[in-house]
């Protein structure tokens, strides 16, 4: 059997759209916050984790929904059609909030976006298995990573195109910047719809996989992990922990810190997140090849150890350049050398049948550091200085150095030919 790239790409549209709004929220959103209601850097720190939290708790229960839902479209169309409608309406209500100062609005149209947002990234992520074969999915789950970051490159492109210069005390009018995600979204949206036909394509995948609908028996599931591949997991887990604490403090606060620090207006602060988005899709490849001669351990901490290197020289430039787009590529490369790495290692450990598991506990530690981060780093932006952003990240990227070696399970098993794009993680 071979993957359908097509069918594949098709069915990642609505990631990809998902993933551009995320792009686009997680510089503008902190800005407005920011600059428009005047609210402090631990609120706007409770405020933009509130996504990882509805995501805790609301993409189980609407992707098991959509498990038993069916309907003559499918059983995930539904939710991704609806989901973006609704998404797509109750954006337009932010820059509008934002223009019009007012706080209220703006979080209530805020929370609908990511109720709505919510409601169907987990059927969007469920598509592509249910149009795969088995053998094929973790190919599937690396095009729908890619298409992802096509997504983001879009919003990082169109917040560098469609944010104006604002004279202060004037802030950036946004209506154009959010107008383009939306239409995005609506266009992703609608080419899904006509083209993938998802009751059809279920069909045919399990005539080509006649056991797509059973569940897999084998003695291993369930079994207990011994005492030394347990160690192991807690330590993983702890790492992967730690480095998105390190990782998204950044993400989530740099439009923020250049602005303020940098001097940068704010349509050029995307300019240098989407440098590390694209030098860490160049790199995927090459340290594909390199972690499957050296193992995926060492590459880990070699991109850890680059990731607190690069955030550490971060701290010195007073002003945007050559040399911090120099060290976002490597921040980029950093970052893409522990992605391809860290998920196929979590769930190595994981006994054969266990595999669904232990992405759940994955994801459960990567979710938590979501959430908290963005509030401590908050805190230390308020109350020491916004200076404190990449000293901060530079602590979190070394306990996840000093965690990860105690890690002596899940490298790469010698002579493993699987294809390179196994190694790829959806959601990083």
């Amino acid at each position: 059997m071979k993957l359908n790239y097509k069918r594949t790409i098709l069915a990642g549209l609505a990631f990809m759209s998902i993933s551009a709004f995320w792009g686009m929220y997680d510089v503008i959103t902190p800005l407005i916050l920011r600059d428009s209601f005047h609210l402090s850097e631990v609120i706007t720190g409770v405020v933009m984790a509130m996504d990882n939290v509805f995501a805790l708790f609301l993409l189980p229960v609407f992707g098991i929904w959509s498990d038993k839902t069916n309907t003559r479209f499918g059983k995930r169309m539904p939710f991704i059609v609806i989901g973006t409608f609704l998404a797509v309406i109750s954006m337009f209500f932010m820059p509008y909030a934002d223009n019009a100062r007012n706080l209220v609005l703006f979080l209530i149209s805020t929370g609908a976006v990511l109720l709505s947002m919510s409601f169907y990234r987990s059927p969007a992520v469920a598509l592509m298995p249910d149009i795969t074969p088995r053998a094929l999915r973790s190919k599937g789950n690396a095009i729908i990573m890619l298409t992802g970051t096509v997504g983001v490159i879009y919003s990082m492109i169109m917040i560098k195109l469609l944010v104006p210069k604002a004279e202060a005390p004037a802030t950036p009018n946004y209506m154009a910047l959010f107008i383009s995600m939306m239409a995005f979204m609506a266009v992703c949206t609608i080419i899904l719809a006509l083209t993938v036909p998802e009751k059809k394509w279920s069909k045919e995948m399990r005539e080509q996989d006649p056991n797509a609908d059973q569940v897999e028996e084998n003695k291993n599931a369930g079994k207990k992990l011994s005492r030394d591949k347990l160690t192991s997991l807690i330590f993983i887990l702890l790492s992967v922990f730690f480095w998105y604490m390190s990782y998204n403090a950044v993400n989530s606060a740099f439009s923020r810190y250049s602005t303020t620090v940098l001097g940068l207006e704010e349509k050029d602060c995307a300019v240098y997140m989407l440098v590390a988005t694209i030098f860490a899709v160049i790199s995927y490849l090459p340290i594909g090849i390199i972690s499957s001669k050296f193992g995926r351990k060492k590459v880990i901490m070699a991109g850890v150890i680059g990731l607190a290197v690069s955030f550490a020289l971060c701290t010195f430039p007073n002003s945007g350049g050559i040399v911090l787009y120099i060290l976002f590529g490597l921040v980029g490369i950093s970052w893409g050398a522990i992605n391809v790495n860290s998920f196929p290692m979590a769930v190595e450990i994981a006994s054969d049948g266990d595999e669904g598991r232990y992405t759940g506990y994955y994801y459960t530690f990567s979710m938590a550091a979501q959430v908290l981060t963005p509030i401590l780093s908050g805190v230390f932006l308020q109350y020491v200085s916004y200076k404190s952003l990449f000293p901060y990240a530079v602590v979190f990227a070394v306990l996840a150095f000093f965690t990860m070696t105690q890690v002596k399970h899940g490298d790469v098993v010698k002579n493993d030919k699987k294809s390179l794009l196994e190694h790829l993680d959806v959601d990083g």
